[in-house]
């Protein structure tokens, strides 16, 4: 499956720059891990992190920059650059498309025009060469507001000068076109991003396959209020962001797999205290109840009866249990509603998922709870901090040697975090 190696955030509200995992110009850091946890105090920036992913999977599914800067609540670019700052904001992804594929940066950066309308000012990706182990990595798209040049096919072809300010993109290309099929690129819309138009086209196979990434990617918006109401009956294949769909993919999962629902239920029977069985009916008018068999009653509860922390654990579950997970989960306190016992449970379903050899997906969570945090490796979590400046920064756990012997000797790293061993000394 497609994995996120590492990350880079500059100019987007308090991340004024902060990097997790591997980058094309950093190889030697760690790769991120397939069950990544991040915590941190109050107003560190978890929730900004957690929106520096959703905004570059807005910028992508929406019609264009704009419309993601205005989604969420962001308020627009003005609200969601870095305060003090002119510079664009600016995201490095490093991702590999399976095992044993050459990784791939993507580098986008976004400004206002003359007008103070928010488009793209450059996008850029890049791949080392079959067989290349020293240099720099080829840039097989570079666009400077929205025209440049596209490599076509499977092979890198254009080495771009790496260190140029104005990219002056043309007559470098000029100088450094090899052999091979370019494409001159002249987007309509600097509003929108390049990936966006030509992973549409076949003659453009990795730009494709980093754009179904990206669009691939699950970010839960998950709300219990929205889980809770009456969709019309149809089998969808996989729960939305908001989770208002939940009874459809119970209905899809009933139909399409029945055997591996039924597994499904008995282990998350197992797994939510006092449910026996969970199915769906179809009421008069075509809309969708979902219910609950509780055990010790005979008649079943539905979802508008079910506590939030039920609803969101059951959710959460049958998500991983998608036959066609998406690539990358990211979720922003899983733990809110929950019975604090379950919440190790959780972190070990999540880690499963992440690190099973087939059908996964890579878990990025951000959480208050040590209780959570008990279930993981110091390599899987990320400590974000206020500097001085008032700017986040970020460090892995396993950076502590204290923390990690501790580790070994069997301390959970979440009462370690409460006892203040993972604050800076």
């Amino acid at each position: 499956m497609a994995t996120l190696e590492g990350f880079r955030v500059r100019n987007f509200g308090v991340l004024k720059d902060v990097t997790l995992g591997r980058l094309w110009d950093r190889r030697k850091e760690e790769a991120l891990t397939p069950m990544t946890a991040i915590i941190g105090k109050n107003g560190v920036g978890k929730s900004a992190l957690f929106d520096a992913f959703g905004f570059l999977s807005d910028a992508l599914n929406f019609n264009n920059i704009e419309e993601a800067c205005d989604a969420r609540g962001r308020g627009g670019f003005d609200k969601m650059r870095t305060q003090g700052t002119a510079d664009p904001i600016e995201f490095d992804v490093y991702y590999r498309e399976h095992g044993n594929a050459r990784p791939i940066t993507y580098q986008i950066a976004i400004t206002v025009d003359e007008f103070g309308r928010p488009q793209v000012l450059r996008e850029r990706l890049r791949q080392r060469r079959k067989h290349q182990t020293r240099g720099q990595p080829f840039s097989f798209l570079i666009l400077n507001n929205g025209s440049g040049v596209a490599w076509k096919g499977e092979q890198v072809g254009l080495q771009i000068v790496e260190d140029t300010e104005d990219f002056d993109l043309f007559k470098e290309l000029k100088k450094e076109r090899e052999s091979g099929e370019t494409e001159d690129i002249e987007l309509d819309d600097p509003r929108k991003l390049g990936i966006a138009t030509l992973g549409a086209l076949k003659q453009h196979p990795r730009i494709a396959a980093f754009r179904r990434f990206i669009e691939g990617w699950y970010l839960s918006y998950f709300t219990p209020d929205a889980a809770r109401s009456l969709p019309l009956a149809g089998p969808q294949e996989h729960l939305n962001i908001h989770g208002d769909n939940l009874g459809n993919v119970v209905q899809f999962m009933e139909r399409e797999h029945p055997l591996r629902f039924k597994a499904i239920l008995k282990k998350i029977a197992d797994k939510i205290p006092g449910i026996d069985q969970i199915d769906t009916e179809k009421t008069s008018d075509g809309r969708l109840l979902l219910r609950f068999n509780d055990k010790g009653f005979q008649v079943p509860f539905y979802a508008q009866q079910m506590s939030d922390g039920t609803l969101k654990l059951f959710a959460y579950l049958l998500m991983l249990e998608d036959p066609t997970p998406p690539p990358f989960i990211c979720i922003e306190e899983p733990e809110n509603g929950l019975y604090h016992k379950l919440l190790e449970i959780l972190a070990t379903e999540f880690r499963e998922h992440a690190t099973g050899l087939k059908d996964g997906s890579q878990v990025f969570i951000t959480t208050h709870q040590p209780y959570f945090v008990d279930a993981l490796d110091p390599k899987e979590v990320w400590i974000l901090e206020k500097g001085e400046n008032g700017f986040s920064n970020i460090r892995r756990a396993s950076e502590d040697t204290l923390v990690n012997n501790l580790v070994e000797e069997g301390l959970p790293l979440g009462g370690l975090w409460y006892s203040d061993y993972l604050d800076p000394r």
